[in-house]
């Protein structure tokens, strides 16, 4: 099993613009209304700390791979090479590259249309890491760093997710 997460901050910021792009989701007025909703996890799909807290029991499961997006932006080409080796792969440092010029963000993106319809171009709207910094007030900023604080800070997977890293200001 392949599990991907990416930041709870930007993770809030995609998802509120997923919401208010796609005509068949739920959209909202605002992005301090989404906020709300998402902290209590009363969006679609649920609770993005729940759903972390329960992944973050299956961690050390062999069967399981979890994997950040931040790392994916940062070196593809390793994060490539590790998802292959995790599947019993061993391609070539060509083959890893190749799959790497198709899986960089923006490539994604430009075959969006062809791959994934009408919806592509919402699916793949920035793809860049620090994004929430455009959005969140320092009061989310608080709220979230206390959330997570509570639900991961000391577990495997919120070290993983290099909450210092990615989600302070």
């Amino acid at each position: 099993i392949l599990v991907l997460f990416r930041n709870p901050k930007d993770t809030a910021v995609s998802f509120f613009h997923f919401h208010n792009n796609v005509p068949s989701v739920p959209s909202y007025s605002s992005w301090d209304e989404f906020f709300s909703e998402f902290m209590n996890g009363k969006v679609g799909w649920g609770s993005y700390f729940d759903h972390a807290v329960a992944w973050n029991k299956h961690i050390e499961d062999e069967n399981t791979m979890i994997i950040i997006y931040e790392d994916l932006k940062e070196n593809l080409t390793a994060s490539i090479k590790q998802i292959a080796e995790f599947f019993g792969f061993s391609p070539t440092a060509e083959q890893i590259q190749s799959i790497a010029d198709r899986a960089t963000f923006q490539a994604v993106k430009d075959k969006a249309q062809e791959t994934h319809g009408a919806v592509g171009s919402i699916l793949f709207r920035k793809g860049v890491v620090g994004d929430w910094k455009n959005l969140f007030t320092e009061a989310q900023n608080q709220e979230m760093d206390a959330k997570f604080k509570v639900c991961l800070e000391g577990t495997k997977l919120g070290a993983k997710l290099k909450y210092d890293v990615y989600c302070k200001a």
